[in-house]
C-alpha cells in the first residue's frame, strides 16, 4: 500500500511578504524561532548579506512579530515563544524602490 503524495506547494521566488508566504500556500522555511533570538539577545543589527539571502523578509517577519499577528505564527517556532499579547509600532523604511 502506497502513501498517498502530500500535495506539492509553490515556491515562493521574489515574495517578500510573510502573510502572502503563508496565506498564499508557498514552502517556507521557518526562521521565525530564529527572529526571537536575535530580538532577545541583542540591540544593534547590521544585514549585511548579499541580494537575494532573505534581508526582506526577516524585516518583514520582525514587523509582522512586533505588531502582534499571532495567526501567521500558528505552527511555527515563534507561536509558543512570543508574548502576543503586546504590540508595538513599527515603521518601516525600504531602499528598493
Amino acid at each position: 500500500m502506497t502513501t498517498p503524495a502530500l500535495p506539492r506547494l509553490k515556491l515562493p521566488l521574489g515574495i517578500q511578504n510573510l502573510h502572502e508566504i503563508r496565506e498564499g500556500g508557498y514552502y517556507y522555511v521557518d526562521k521565525s524561532g530564529m527572529a526571537v533570538d536575535l530580538i532577545e539577545a541583542g540591540k544593534y543589527y547590521f544585514l549585511s548579506r548579499p541580494r537575494r539571502f532573505g534581508k526582506s523578509l526577516l524585516v518583514d517577519t520582525l514587523k509582522e512579530l512586533f505588531e502582534g499577528n499571532q495567526a501567521l505564527f500558528t505552527g511555527l517556532a515563534a507561536d509558543s515563544r512570543w508574548d502576543w499579547s503586546k504590540r508595538h509600532p513599527v515603521i518601516r523604511i525600504s531602499f528598493a524602490g
